[in-house]
């Protein structure tokens, strides 16, 4: 890539408030050969950004979403653009007219609690004193979030263009680009082509140069990427009414625009704010309205109409029922005459977002093409603190938060298509104001994936949920008859009915049964891949077991240069048949995901991972790896057409030990090792690994053998009492174990000293050893029978401010307790500590405890 003291050669397509943000951020961060590609007019360009509302609410239960509209806050606080505000601190309020609402509204205050955000729950009449003229007879309550602000789209991408073309930054508008362009797996440049009628564009089609090229390009980026780069983006444009009052008597002027908080009206999927004159309202009650890349407008016609091409027709009929409530809650609205009487329809409009399936941005390299990066799907809310992120992506390779939910690979490629975009999205449009609860599941699409014991899963009652496509079993209703359900040795209590939803009291009973019998857990959907060198080579083991271990050939050449590099922080195993549980770490020893390394050969290599945004970043190191060894590793799919299953209990060898000539005992096939078996005559690789913390196996098959493993497993399993387990006792066990969860426990925000995990570094260079500054902590509840869900705030008892936040938490079934895991600053915590955790406004004792939970020696599973 072309360096010299401007930096590399950045090309930016597309000048919404992403692409203004990352060039005024680049700039900043002294890369000033930096071309911005518009093909509208400058600043108000006719996306998303030239009419957003541009209502910045900053608290989500993403943690992440969060902390990208604290940045974009903070960085425009105080801008203007020729005497005109860019950003105001006017303050937000959510209303409730249902107990239902108020009940979110806790959880939402604690959450704004958990990351950083000023809030309070107020009552009705703090309400009206904080909006006089408000209907509050039928609210209930609210949540003041005082430093929330409304954020001028234009102005906000106007300053940034301006300061980055002052830094050296180029800004080229009338401009298209038709393709982009590529060497091998390296982009090399964009050609650009002036939009007609114009002329203010290139004289003609020309190419420019780039050793970056970052696509923004907002709604029409599911086009571009079909027609140029030929993939489905996991994004959906979609129509989103927007009204305006007739003028009204506001005592706002046009200049000061909006001087009450902004207000969320959930309970009926709407929400308001003052627009000088005139109160300006959004809907979405009605009904999705996808926009197919085929119905957005050109340049050419933005040109010729200046109609913005992000507006489409103002849908009456859809906004009516909004309309209608707004003038019930704003009594000035109404006006003699029914129906949308005192909406000024003329100046309304629909306008258009993207939504993704999870409401995240689609951020971070493409997979595939070195230098080719993408920022879409961001709302005005997160730009310019996507900006911030992208810029240290692209400058550092560390984006300076955790990106594993914003990250443009975390969906899987096997189930993105574009009627999937379409479905996700419409689904991601009708929750917006949804009241959403953490476990639950997309409704959409279900059964596109299902394992090879799908059906036999169906007569045993279970209850499913999607995962990445895949039906997974949460419990069976056929366990219901294993006997009253326990905690510890007490009768299982009620649950309140928050943290009873998607749950059954089954669940407990299964997790026993595991403990004190044998289970039988679908590991089908398990993300696995396989990677391998085509051709052996006779120096592998020898290298592998000496000092100049990184000079090693092939996949096992591979690892080891990543463990030299710091990023795997062990080595592989030096023997075939070893497994090898490791991290992958970026260059500041940030834990990017653990991983287990199974050697199934000298070369090759059963991996199991996380997801998508693991293979992508495999793929990238590889690439880096043939660039400087010329070597064929190859990273294959493991998942797509296997299943697997995971057989755990006191009683597993027992059972697995009927179905196989090999001798399983201990000494002939130990803990974290691998090997092929025939079970039941089934081609099968057994992997002797526990996320749950007993004797087992994980053990993977062809799918087409699926049917016959899983009754031969029954069948042999019948005298120890073998029975299905689902997600729900899986998740509990692995609780009671302190086995950590990436992107849950810990992300590449941690080391992993911080995160508990150290023991899986061994020699690497990482600087994940270093002093923590926070730590993963085990919580158990004073009271058994409460149990908390994740992301709530911990506090010193009577404390105001927080020390931390949960991550995973569950009933342990089989220990007795209520188990928590939280993030916790400072290094001054010691076990026995007292804390709280607050739960929908309400504190819960805890106290800081011993991990793990169950069996700290591991016996059970090494056994």
């Amino acid at each position: 890539m072309a360096q010299h003291s401007k930096g590399p050669r950045v090309v930016i397509v597309g000048l919404g408030v992403v692409g203004a943000a990352v060039a005024d951020e680049l700039v900043l961060r002294g890369w000033t050969d930096v071309s911005v590609v518009e093909q509208g007019p400058l600043f108000e360009t006719g996306g998303s950004s030239s009419h957003a509302p541009g209502f910045v609410f900053q608290t989500s239960p993403n943690r992440a979403m969060t902390q990208l509209a604290q940045r974009t806050l903070d960085k425009l606080d105080g801008l203007d653009v020729n005497g005109e505000w860019v950003s105001k601190r006017v303050g937000g309020i959510e209303l409730a007219s249902t107990e239902t609402r108020l009940h979110e509204l806790r959880r939402r205050l604690g959450l704004a609690q958990a990351w950083g955000v000023p809030a309070e729950l107020i009552s009705p009449e703090q309400i009206a004193a904080l909006w006089p003229g408000l209907n509050t007879s039928g609210l209930l309550g609210g949540l003041h979030t005082p430093t929330d602000a409304v954020v001028k789209g234009v102005r906000a991408v106007e300053f940034q263009a301006r300061r980055a073309q002052a830094g050296g930054a180029r800004l080229l508008p009338w401009t298209r680009v038709s393709a982009v362009h590529t060497t091998g797996s390296r982009v090399t440049g964009v050609e650009i082509t002036p939009v007609e009628p114009t002329g203010t564009g290139p004289a003609a089609t020309q190419t420019l140069p780039a050793d970056i090229v970052l696509l923004c390009t907002g709604l029409w980026g599911p086009g571009m990427a079909r027609d140029q780069l030929g993939i489905a983006l996991p994004m959906l444009p979609v129509e989103h009414g927007f009204g305006f009052s007739q003028p009204t008597s506001t005592g706002v002027d046009a200049a000061t625009e909006v001087v009450k908080p902004m207000l969320r009206h959930q309970d009926h999927a709407m929400y308001l704010r003052e627009w000088g004159d005139r109160i300006a309202v959004g809907a979405y009650e009605h009904r999705p309205l996808p926009v197919a890349p085929e119905q957005i407008a050109g340049a050419e016609d933005f040109a010729r109409t200046g109609i913005h091409p992000a507006v489409h027709p103002f849908t009456a009929e859809d906004f009516a029922p909004t309309w209608a409530e707004a003038q019930r809650l704003l009594p000035q609205l109404a006006r003699e005459g029914q129906g949308l009487a005192g909406l000024d329809t003329a100046r309304s409009f629909n306008g258009i977002f993207s939504f993704t399936p999870d409401g995240g941005p689609l951020l971070g390299p493409v997979p595939g093409t070195a230098g080719l990066w993408m920022a879409q799907s961001v709302w005005v809310t997160q730009s310019a603190g996507v900006g911030q992120v992208m810029a240290d992506w692209m400058t550092t390779g560390d984006p300076g938060i955790d990106t594993h939910s914003l990250d443009l690979s975390r969906f899987d490629p096997a189930v993105v298509s574009s009627r999937w975009a379409r479905e996700q999205g419409e689904e991601s449009y009708d929750e917006v104001y949804d009241i959403i609860h953490p476990k639950s599941t997309t409704l959409r699409m279900r059964g596109l994936r299902s394992s090879a014991f799908h059906a036999r899963q169906q007569e045993l009652g279970a209850v499913f949920e999607s995962a990445a496509g895949w039906e997974r079993p949460l419990w069976f209703e056929s366990n219901r008859s294993l006997g009253e359900a326990h905690l510890g040795d007490q009768p299982l209590p009620d649950r309140d009915a928050w943290s009873a939803r998607h749950w059954s009291p089954i669940v407990a009973r299964e997790a026993r049964h595991l403990r004190e019998h044998v289970g039988l857990v679908d590991m089908s959907s398990l993300p696995r891949l396989q990677l391998h060198s085509p051709a052996p080579h006779a120096d592998d083991d020898a290298a592998a077991h000496s000092a100049a271990a990184p000079s090693a050939h092939g996949a096992t050449g591979f690892l080891l240069d990543l463990h030299a590099r710091g990023l795997l922080s062990r080595r592989p195993s030096k023997a075939v048949g070893g497994i090898v549980y490791a991290l992958l770490l970026d260059e500041r020893g940030g834990v990017l995901s653990d991983i287990t390394l199974a050697r199934t050969g000298p070369q090759s290599y059963h991996l199991g991972i996380n997801g998508p945004v693991d293979t992508a970043w495999l793929h990238a190191r590889i690439a880096e790896h043939h660039s400087a060894t010329e070597e064929g590793v190859q990273l294959s799919d493991a998942t797509t057409g296997a299943c697997g299953l995971g057989l755990w209990g006191p009683q597993a060898r027992t059972v697995l030990q009927n179905l196989v000539e090999e001798d399983l005992a201990d000494e002939h096939f130990r803990f974290y090792r691998a090997r092929a078996l025939r079970v039941a005559g089934v081609p099968v690789l057994a992997l002797r690994l526990s996320y749950v913390g007993e004797l087992g196996w994980e053990l993977y098959a062809p799918a087409e053998f699926g049917g016959f493993l899983w009754d031969a497993l029954n069948q042999a399993g019948q005298p120890q009492q073998i029975r299905p387990i689902g997600r729900r006792a899986f998740e509990s066990l692995r609780v009671e174990k302190g086995f950590r969860l990436f992107g849950t426990d810990m992300t590449r925000e941690h080391t992993p000293v911080e995160a508990g995990v150290d023991f899986a570094v061994a020699g690497a260079p990482a600087s994940g050893t270093a002093v923590p500054r926070r730590r993963l902590q085990c919580l158990v509840l004073q009271d058994p029978a409460r149990v908390v869900l994740g992301h709530e705030p911990v506090f010193a008892p009577g404390g105001t401010d927080p020390l931390g936040y949960v991550t995973s938490a569950d009933q342990g079934y089989t220990v007795g307790e209520s188990i928590a895991y939280a993030w916790l600053e400072g290094a001054g915590h010691s076990i026995g500590d007292p804390v709280e955790i607050e739960y929908f406004g309400e504190r819960l004792a805890a106290v800081l405890a011993a991990e793990p939970r169950f069996d700290p020696r591991g016996s059970r599973m090494r056994g």
